[in-house]
Formats: structure tokens, C-alpha cells, sequence
């Protein structure tokens, strides 16, 4: 029964949630909805969000060494791909605000309570999964191109890069593989995460439902990405401290972006 819950949802039933079509103007205004969840919760946000800081650091030091120099790219950008599972405190607490419930920390920690926890995370498992081939392809790309042998310094592994036409080659090549990475996590968790937490489908379903609402808006979705992509660059710049501010905003305009993807269950009469 558990592995039907996990695909299917408690009854066993694939559900088929109705999808809208959206314009780009939905996409702003789920953003700025989201900034408005951001600027009426602010308090919630400061031990989440100085986990992202603290991970660029941590990141940016333990690739510091020359073997892993190749991979702090890689790592940086594919944190994005994992992205989604971070924020389900924030779709959490815009749920709660939309309902008119109490959105204190305490109850957002319950989470693992959801009735659709073990589908979040097969979802979460399977992003995982996304992110470390990432890691392999990106790591085959680099020894592909310049062979085995790590660089003996950062100013090496620099001029490699920038001042190569192998480097070249590579930047082109990896952000062109990265670029598919992203639109599939994009297409299978735009709505997914949110759509569990407000109703438990199954992972299947909403993962298929978050496929069949990008296919259904691929102009609003490509802009949602575009906006993630330039939001999370600006936000990385200066030592990951931006993203304190940018990561709250986009999980909460995330949540509202779902409500105008997915038409609300129907209430039995």
C-alpha cells in the first residue's frame, strides 16, 4: 500500500488535476504575491535563509582544493536543481497564510506529518538522482576536454577556462548540458512540491501534472525559469548573501504560481 501511495496517491487512483492556461502577466503577479508573503512573514525567514549563504560558503570552500576546482561550478549551478525541496517550508507557510492559519515556525516543522510526505520524498530522491548525474556528466565533460589531471592552482584551472579554446569549448558545451538539466527539473517540479502539499495525489501525479503544465504554458514556465536563473546569478554574486532575500520570495511566488497553473480540487457535493 505504501508504494501505490507513493505513486498514486491513498486510493490507489491516478488523479488528473486540471491545468490553466496562464500569461506572462500571471508569472509577475506570482511574484509579487510572493514578495508580499516575504514582507508579512519576515521572521520566518532568518534561520532558513542564512542556509543558503552559509552552504555558498561551505561550497566555495571545500572546492577550494585543486581536485575539486573542475566541480565548483557544477555544484554551484546544480544546487539549483535541488532548489525545490529547500523551499517546501516556504510553499508551507504561503498555504498556511492563504487559509488563514497560524504560520509560526512550530507548525511549518511538522511536515513530516503531511500525509504526502513519503511522495515528497520520492520526488526529492529522484531530483537528487538529477543533480549527481549532473555532477558525473559535468565532471566527464571536464576530463573529456583537458584529460585526468586536475590543475595544480586555482590561477591555472583559471587561465584553463578563460583563456583556452578547450575552455571555451567547455563553458558552451556545459552550460548547454546544464541548460537541459534544468528545463526537466524545471518541467517536473514546477507545480509538484506545492501541488502535494495541498493535495495528496501521489508522486506520479503530480509530477505528470507538472509536465502537462508546462506543455500547456511553455511561454509563462521558460519566463519562471528565466527569472529563477537571473534571480538566483544576482543573488550568488556577492558571496550567496543575496539569496537570503531571493530564495524566500521565489518559493513563496512559487506556491502562488501553482495556484494559477492548477484548477483547485472539486469539493464533493
Amino acid at each position: 500500500m505504501t508504494t501505490f501511495h507513493v505513486l498514486s496517491g491513498p486510493n490507489a487512483d491516478v488523479v488528473h488535476p486540471e491545468i490553466r492556461k496562464i500569461g506572462i502577466a500571471d508569472v509577475f503577479d506570482a511574484l509579487r504575491l510572493g514578495f508580499e508573503d516575504f514582507r508579512e512573514k519576515p521572521s520566518h525567514y532568518v534561520f532558513l535563509c542564512l542556509i543558503y549563504p552559509v552552504a555558498g560558503v561551505v561550497l566555495m570552500t571545500w572546492s577550494a582544493g585543486a581536485n575539486m576546482l573542475p566541480l565548483l561550478y557544477p555544484l554551484a549551478s546544480g544546487f539549483a536543481l535541488i532548489g525545490p525541496v529547500a523551499a517546501l517550508a516556504l510553499y508551507e507557510i504561503s498555504r498556511r497564510r492563504e487559509l488563514g492559519m497560524d504560520a509560526r515556525w512550530p507548525h511549518v516543522f511538522r511536515l513530516h506529518r503531511h500525509p504526502a510526505i513519503p511522495s515528497i520524498l520520492a520526488v526529492a530522491g529522484l531530483l537528487f538522482v538529477i543533480f549527481i548525474v549532473w555532477l558525473l556528466v559535468a565532471q566527464a565533460l571536464y576530463i573529456t576536454i583537458f584529460g585526468p589531471t586536475p590543475p595544480a592552482t586555482i590561477a591555472e584551472f583559471w587561465n584553463n577556462i578563460v583563456g583556452t579554446e578547450e575552455g571555451w569549448n567547455l563553458i558552451i558545451v556545459g552550460n548547454a548540458v546544464g541548460f537541459v538539466f534544468a528545463v526537466i527539473v524545471l518541467a517536473i517540479s514546477v507545480v509538484t512540491f506545492p501541488l502535494l502539499l495541498d493535495r495528496d495525489v501521489g508522486a506520479l501525479a503530480a509530477i505528470e501534472t507538472s509536465v502537462r503544465a508546462t506543455l500547456a504554458n511553455p511561454i509563462p514556465v521558460a519566463t519562471w525559469g528565466l527569472i529563477i536563473a537571473a534571480g538566483l546569478l544576482i543573488g550568488s554574486i556577492p558571496i550567496f548573501v543575496g539569496l537570503a532575500v531571493i530564495i524566500p520570495i521565489f518559493g513563496h511566488a512559487t506556491w502562488h504560481l501553482y495556484r494559477k497553473l492548477v484548477e483547485p480540487a472539486r469539493t464533493a457535493r
